[in-house]
């Protein structure tokens, strides 16, 4: 029987002091798990340091490194989106490239992958960011609880592995401006939730302000509920 096929993404922009870092972690983990094949996918939207540089020279160096070079920047919302669909794994994996997704989650997501769940979620039980924010987000699930058609899982940044059923669904969506967690809630998998504390950014500045989770917010409430019109 051949080696189950793993896809795992990363979205980037800005992260040259993380993404060879990244890489390396990926690497070690799929090493210590030789039942898989697996290919790294960095999408880079747009960065302005050396990011683009460094994947390129990733990629030369390593057959399982696979990059997208935006050509501008497509907002957070759907450059990261738009590699999910570019996958052909069995399973998919997402995880942001500052580390604040933790890579040494993913054994425990394939695990539970392999026991049948097709939808695997890390939800942060505490965080490392600041209080304001994990507050305001806390804030912003219970409003959408009420409201919206769907439901969400609280604290949930689509950190997660989806089974290829999943990823083949969201093509058959395919939504120009999607909310992510909103659509994995609509396919209605049931998930199976692994709790983790988030750890602070390892390096650089976040490009996260107050004005893109605002942006992100309305998206969900906007998509996901008639309660606006």
């Amino acid at each position: 029987m051949s080696a189950r096929w793993i896809s795992v993404v990363t979205p980037c922009y800005n992260e040259e002091g993380n993404v060879r870092e990244m890489h390396a972690a990926i690497k070690a983990i799929f090493d210590a798990l030789p039942q898989y094949r697996y290919e790294h996918l960095f999408i880079d939207n747009a960065s302005k340091d050396g990011t683009p540089r460094l994947l390129r020279e990733l990629a030369a160096q390593d057959p399982h490194v696979k990059v997208i070079l935006n050509a501008r920047n497509f907002g957070h919302v759907r450059s990261g989106y738009h590699a999910l669909l570019q996958t052909s794994g069995d399973a998919v994996i997402a995880l942001a490239g500052d580390f604040q997704d933790p890579p040494d989650l993913i054994p425990e997501f394939l695990r539970r992958w392999e026991a049948g769940s097709k939808v695997v979620l890390a939800v942060k039980e505490a965080s490392e960011e600041s209080g304001f924010f994990y507050s305001l987000r806390d804030r912003y699930y219970g409003l959408l609880a009420r409201i919206a058609d769907i439901q969400v899982v609280k604290q949930s940044t689509g950190f997660g592995c989806y089974d290829r059923a999943v990823i083949e669904a969201l093509r058959r969506i395919d939504d120009p401006y999607p909310y992510f967690r909103g659509l994995i809630a609509e396919i209605g998998y049931e998930p199976s939730i692994v709790p983790f504390r988030q750890p602070a950014r390892k390096r650089g500045i976040s490009s996260q302000n107050f004005y893109t989770l605002y942006d992100l917010a309305f998206l969900g409430i906007v998509n996901h509920s008639k309660v606006p019109l």
